[in-house]
């Protein structure tokens, strides 16, 4: 990744989280690009990838999200827990065990900045936020991404299919179009 590899996933987890601190009380039940979730399940989705990855790279974390929590304040706490897991010493090269199977540390790092990244676009669309996601950690992203999809049996994919978008767009709306989710956004924000 352009930053050092760890810099991504904490920039990235950084402004998913403002996002998430700004999604207002009457927000958390609206639709979102992910069609199946609205904000507040896209959040808890979040938290709970967050957790999960964390304890397959050996760290602390719970087995269930944490309930009876503002969700913005368990994000943050699964972002803290996620981010010191990937710090660990030979995390990048050791072998991990994620829902998509076996893979090195640096692919899972890859697979989840490229969710928080994604999702963070959701909620942000879905609220009428225009956060400003990075355009490094993003560009990197999709060109993760757009190979690994070719690799996913057409059964296990868990993304619609790629939707057309402006080839100047943004790096973070071409992945999130990259990922089945229509931007509707044109070059330049307008």
């Amino acid at each position: 990744m352009p930053r050092d590899a760890t810099g991504s996933l904490e920039v990235s987890l950084e402004v998913t989280g403002s996002t998430i601190d700004a999604i207002a009380e009457d927000q958390w039940e609206l639709p979102t690009p992910c069609t199946e979730w609205t904000v507040r399940q896209v959040a808890e989705h979040l938290i709970g990838g967050n957790d999960l990855f964390t304890r397959a790279l050996g760290g602390d974390a719970p087995a269930v999200p944490p309930t009876g929590r503002a969700l913005p304040e368990a994000y943050h706490e699964s972002a803290v827990r996620l981010l010191a897991a990937f710090r660990q010493p030979g995390v990048m090269d050791s072998v991990v065990q994620v829902p998509f199977g076996s893979v090195p540390g640096a692919v899972a790092l890859g697979l989840r900045v490229t969710e928080i990244l994604v999702h963070g676009w959701d909620l942000a669309q879905a609220t009428g936020q225009a956060p400003s996601f990075p355009e490094d950690a993003a560009e990197h992203a999709l060109a993760f991404t757009a190979p690994m999809l070719e690799r996913i049996p057409p059964e296990r994919q868990p993304f619609g299919p790629p939707q057309p978008v402006d080839p100047g767009a943004p790096a973070i709306d071409r992945l999130a179009s990259c990922l089945g989710r229509t931007v509707s956004r044109k070059v330049g924000g307008a």
